[in-house]
């Protein structure tokens, strides 16, 4: 018997010859079938299989996403919203083919009220442009997932990083949106006051929806004053228990310390054979601390003495302002460190986070479950809010190795979300998550969620197959 023909664009969707044809009128060049550029936008940097979009538009403009979008309703055919490309649970991958629609070209800073402290963007800002464009006002934008996202994509996913345990996560620091809806309608979810009880929150409800409910085209962002100063800490461990619980007393001990930053031994190594540096290849701290000058002395100070409490040693600053560029330059290029570690391996990044009194046991008890591990398996986390990653470093063509990752990132979800934590603390659902979210909020919570999508997309042409578990049987 011959094998059934693979599925084309076609048969997937029948209306997307005409769909294509009206998407090129409206935005000329600026909509693209190129198989390099549909490649391109059928993956982020994870480890998950490109999957590539039929048709790629590059919209400029909230009246040219609304425009997309109500074609795209009318013809039944799914929208992936796509912003630097740098998510890591498979969120741009076209599952069901259909159209991605590129923001990255949507990059106006369209308002920054330096005395209320905000700012109104758009969402293919990423946050070192916004940052730049800040620098003479004496503000900036904290949050730091490591990687240029824009700042739509760090919208959509919820996103925090390493300056969370001081300045929150992108839900404390959105305060409104525009949004274009499934049928091409345009929201507004609030305004530019610190606080409001009017109503339901819209505003929260877009926040981590991951384009499954809208695609975000405005963001109103809290802004926040360049502290007056600031130093970088370097402090190395006997192992990852004793950095875990110095990070949990210090914050217990209410020192405001901005990041809190643990790498293990893998990581360490990974960074100085990558950046030609030479610290110490053991468990390792890196703290920053914002405030006044004698604010951050006394900080560091009462961080010193309880680190050496916990056996820590190598008490070294980095308080030049090129010392700090350095320091964190490497920790953010650490994804790509650690792939050097073994040429050929994809990484395939853990995300969970647990209340921080949990955060040494979750760690260790994972750290036990991986020693023997086929494949190097790095540990480091913003351990000041108790999320932590552990990475496997796999080849994709293997397997048993594939299968192996599989187990272990199982095994940490569910132990995470035993100890009352989450299956993501940071980077999002996608698909690669999916499936722990009843495990996570139980089948009445998938539910409700569900209505919600089916409420405003009732068609599920968002970012379809994200999210939002298989239904079940």
């Amino acid at each position: 018997m011959n094998a059934p023909a693979a599925e084309t664009a076609s048969s997937r969707h029948p209306e997307l010859e005409g769909l294509t044809a009206a998407l090129r009128e409206l935005l000329g060049p600026r909509c693209s079938t190129s198989e390099s550029e549909r490649e391109h936008h059928g993956h982020g940097e994870s480890y998950h299989p490109t999957k590539a979009p039929d048709v790629v538009c590059y919209a400029q403009t909230t009246e040219e996403v609304s425009r997309i979008l109500a074609l795209c309703h009318q013809a039944k055919v799914p929208v992936i919203p796509f912003g630097a490309g740098t998510s890591l649970e498979g969120h741009v991958v076209a599952l069901h083919g259909g159209v991605c629609l590129d923001l990255s070209r949507m990059q106006r800073i369209i308002a920054v009220n330096t005395e209320d402290l905000d700012c109104v963007i758009e969402p293919g800002v990423t946050r070192k442009q916004l940052n730049e464009h800040l620098r003479d006002t004496g503000l900036f934008f904290p949050v730091d997932p490591g990687a240029d996202a824009t700042l739509g994509g760090m919208t959509a996913t919820r996103a925090s990083g390493t300056n969370a345990v001081r300045y929150g996560t992108m839900k404390d620091n959105v305060l409104a949106l525009t949004v274009v809806l499934a049928d091409g309608s345009v929201l507004k979810t609030g305004g530019r006051a610190r606080k409001s009880s009017a109503g339901y929150d819209l505003t929260r409800l877009f926040v981590g929806s991951e384009g499954t409910l809208g695609v975000i085209t405005e963001i109103t962002l809290k802004l926040y004053g360049i502290p007056e100063a600031s130093s970088v800490a370097v402090c190395s461990f006997p192992d990852v228990g004793a950095a875990v619980s110095c990070a949990i007393e210090t914050i217990q001990s209410g020192i405001q310390v901005a990041r809190v930053e643990l790498l293990d031994e893998t990581c360490m190594r990974a960074i100085n054979l990558h950046n030609g540096l030479s610290y110490p290849e053991t468990a390792t701290l890196f703290i920053e601390f914002h405030g006044t000058q004698a604010g951050v002395e006394q900080q560091s100070a009462a961080m010193h003495a309880i680190a050496q409490g916990h056996g820590g040693s190598g008490w070294r600053h980095a308080a030049s302002a090129e010392e700090r560029t350095k320091l964190w330059q490497a920790r953010h290029n650490l994804h790509y460190a650690l792939l050097a570690l073994r040429p050929g391996a994809s990484s395939w990044g853990t995300d969970a986070c647990v209340p921080i009194s949990e955060l040494a046991t979750c760690i260790t008890e994972m750290r036990a479950h991986t020693k023997d591990a086929p494949f190097p398996v790095p540990a480091l986390g913003h351990v000041g809010d108790g999320n932590f990653h552990m990475g496997f470093l796999i080849r994709m063509d293997s397997p048993a190795e594939i299968a192996e990752a599989e187990r272990f990132n199982a095994l940490l979800v569910n132990r995470a979300i035993d100890l009352g934590g989450t299956c993501t603390g940071e980077h999002g659902v996608g698909y690669g998550k999916s499936k722990f979210l009843r495990r996570e909020y139980g089948d009445e919570a998938v539910a409700v969620m569900r209505r919600i999508k089916q409420s405003l997309d009732p068609d599920n042409i968002l970012n379809p197959g994200k999210v939002l578990p298989a239904a079940s049987p």
